[in-house]
């Protein structure tokens, strides 16, 4: 039996349950407004489902694996043996306790739930067809709509995503056996932690990168202590090379190859290739044109400050929205948009905003680097503590990497930070909130910090930018 269109109202229709889409639904039900949440896929989005939580737990058994097999120096010896199979499981089984999680406090919310695929049908009605056969759709009217469709991995000329050997980032998370050979197309964030990550596991690891180093745009010296570290591991480097075909190799793997500008040709056998040249907005079947709504010329959809599109009622957040594109950013654009939308005077403050990636070691940043402070037209005052200063980094035995500090010298007020070293990615948020509450360097450095612990150093740092740091060189 065919279920016949049948149409219903909300005054809040979010389409995409991901960490823009399910946050904006939440925060709107708890405004007391009835709100509607449209997923055709998983509860979660791309990022619970097939990036940030599925990429972390790999880094981690592949981290743990790696440690117990490097550890002679601290006098343990282990060859520890990895069942891919095994932690795929392990990591299948935190997405599904995540995914599920967010179903039910979407439930537990008031959250309206429809599984299907919307799409528009004017500016103030969506279509939700329901997968399956004989499923049939619905109509939904809405007062206020928030797109949250999120990205997806970009596909280049050549490589489709169809062929066994040819990985997605989600094709790499899934892989029950490690290739012996692992050839990776770009040298970002996602190329670089999933290089490092199967570097680990034991492949011989290959990063091409069109540009003339990893990890754009962060600055050199952090970006060369992630180059080392993977060096270290084994992952061999070719920059300003592109990707321009595949072939199958006579030793029964595949030869990637590659061209230089300058038109200079060669190929690397590889027995994978994960294409990792960033994402792309997903609103291909939404109809957004029928809504009125127009994108760039890279897709996505346009918002001002206070995640409104250019039609009235509409708004966009998270990946389809554009930059920054990160999950947490993300949720915050979820819960202004609902805050707007309840009447709320809410608006995005991007100063701090902080990213992460996750690598070996980590990178955590925030706010302005000494360059843009600079050129924002401050007097850029920095401080930074080395890890290998660090009593507590010297007991994990990664001392590689530093925190720096970047302040006004008139004002004293903390800019931005830069963190490179074990858990950067944590560390970060006390700098995130440094710059979010518009601390000064007094203020972080008379922080008194628990003994030892990495957290140290950014109050050393904060030091050091007042030419009053014990533990490290003043400058």
């Amino acid at each position: 039996m065919v279920v016949g269109d049948v149409t219903t109202g909300t005054e809040v229709l979010v389409i995409g349950a991901g960490p823009g889409g399910y946050v904006a639904a939440i925060r709107a039900a708890q405004e007391g407004l009835d709100t509607t949440l449209v997923e055709k896929d998983a509860y979660g989005g791309a990022c619970l489902n097939r990036g940030c939580i599925p990429s972390k737990a790999l880094i981690t058994g592949s981290g743990l694996a790696h440690e117990a097999g490097n550890a002679e120096f601290m006098g343990v010896h282990a060859d520890p043996a990895v069942d891919m199979g095994k932690m795929i499981e392990w990591k299948d089984g935190v997405v599904d306790r995540l995914t599920s999680g967010v179903e039910k406090l979407c439930k537990a919310n008031g959250v309206n739930l429809i599984e299907g695929e919307a799409s528009f049908v004017d500016e103030d009605t969506v279509r939700v067809a329901h997968g399956g056969e004989g499923q049939g759709s619905e109509t939904l009217s809405f007062e206020h709509a928030v797109i949250a469709t999120g990205s997806r991995p970009i596909q280049i000329p050549g490589f489709e995503f169809a062929e066994d050997h040819v990985w997605s980032s989600a094709d790499a998370l899934d892989a029950d056996t490690v290739p012996d050979r692992l050839g990776v197309v770009g040298g970002g964030y996602i190329g670089m932690e999933l290089a490092t990550t199967y570097a680990k596991l034991g492949a011989d690891v290959t990063v091409i990168e069109m540009l003339d180093d990893i990890l754009d745009p962060y600055e050199d010296d952090v970006k060369r202590i992630v180059r080392k570290r993977a060096e270290e591991l084994g992952v061999e480097f070719h920059f300003g090379e592109g990707a321009s075909e595949w072939s199958e190799a006579p030793d029964g793997g595949y030869l990637l190859h590659t061209e230089t500008e300058e038109g200079e040709e060669s190929s690397y056998g590889v027995d994978k290739i994960l294409v990792a040249v960033g994402r792309q907005p997903v609103t291909d079947g939404l109809g957004v044109g029928n809504a009125g709504i127009e994108t760039d010329d890279r897709g996505f959809v346009e918002t001002d400050d206070r995640t409104r599109t250019a039609v009235e009622g509409i708004h966009a957040v998270g990946d389809v929205a554009g930059d920054p594109m990160l999950a947490h950013a993300a949720s915050n654009e979820g819960i202004v948009a609902a805050e707007v939308i309840a009447g709320e005077p809410a608006a995005l403050d991007r100063q701090a905003v902080p990213a992460a990636v996750f690598t070996d070691p980590e990178i955590g940043t925030v706010g302005m680097t000494e360059a843009e402070a600079d050129d924002a037209g401050f007097d850029p005052v920095v401080g930074e503590m080395p890890f290998n200063a660090s009593g507590r980094a010297m007991t994990t035995g990664h001392t590689e990497g530093f925190v720096r500090i970047v302040a006004d010298d008139e004002t004293g007020f903390v800019l931005g930070g830069q963190i490179v070293g074990g858990e950067a990615s944590e560390l970060i948020a006390e700098v995130a909130l440094a710059v979010e509450m518009g601390a000064t360097l007094e203020d972080v450095a008379a922080t008194v910090h628990t003994h030892p612990t990495l957290a140290e150093a950014v109050m050393e740092a904060a030091e050091n930018a007042r030419g009053q740091a014990i533990h490290t060189l003043n400058r």
